[in-house]
Parts: structure tokens; sequence; C-alpha cells
């Protein structure tokens, strides 16, 4: 059974940084891919960046590029999301999710594709 564990969210100030870490455990794929997404209130859950698992290439929203950075520690089963430059707008339940199947750019995004979630982080960013 495929677990997902966020932690790192918080609450900042517009501007400042956050770092969200996501451990997975009861699962030995080497390929497919894995995801962070959040969900602001009232909103359905977005896409924020993807990792492909093998080769590392990473695919991210329009409204997070330049500003997040999604990374993977391959040895301690850790999906990272780097936040800087954090804006308002940021505010959300954040996500990580994995996928036996690496999505491609027009699909990524879709969270149905994805069959294991995390429980969710709460990030909140005051202006």
């Amino acid at each position: 059974q495929v677990q997902l564990v966020e932690s790192g969210g918080g609450t900042v100030q517009a501007g400042e940084s956050l770092r969200l870490s996501c451990v997975a455990s009861g699962y030995t794929y080497s390929s497919g891919a894995m995801a962070w997404f959040r969900q602001a209130p009232g909103n359905e859950r977005e896409g924020v960046a993807r990792i492909n698992i093998k080769f590392g290439s990473t695919y991210y929203a329009d409204s997070v590029k330049g500003r997040f950075t999604i990374s993977r520690d391959n040895a301690n089963d850790t999906l990272y999301l780097q936040m800087n430059s954090l804006e308002p707008e940021d505010t959300a339940v954040y996500y990580c999710a994995f996928s036996e199947v690496a999505w491609s750019s027009a699909t990524w995004t879709k969270p149905g594709n994805y069959p294991y979630w995390g429980q969710g982080t709460q990030v909140t960013v005051s202006s």
C-alpha cells in the first residue's frame, strides 16, 4: 500500500519561502511520476509541479514557474517543493501525489490520473 505523508506547511508573509516535503513508502517503483497539487477553498484541485521519477524531468504550472522547484531524493523516497517569493494567491492545501505512469505535459495536471495521495499540508501566505 503506497503511503504519502506531507509536511512543511505553515503561515508566512508574502515574499517569503517554504519547503514542503513528502515521504513515500510502500512501493518499489523506479518509474512513474510524483506531483504536487494544491486546492484553495472553492477552487478545483490544480497541478503545481510534476517530476518524472526515472529521468527527473519536470513540469510546472505557469503560475509558479520561476518561483517553485520540485525535486526528489530517490535514495530516501522523499519529494520536495521549494517555494520562493510566495504570494497570497499561493494560499491552499498542498498535496503530493504518485502515479505509476509518467504523465505527459498534456495530462499531468489531471488529479484523476494519480491513484495515490497524501493528506495535505496547509500553506497560508499573508500580504
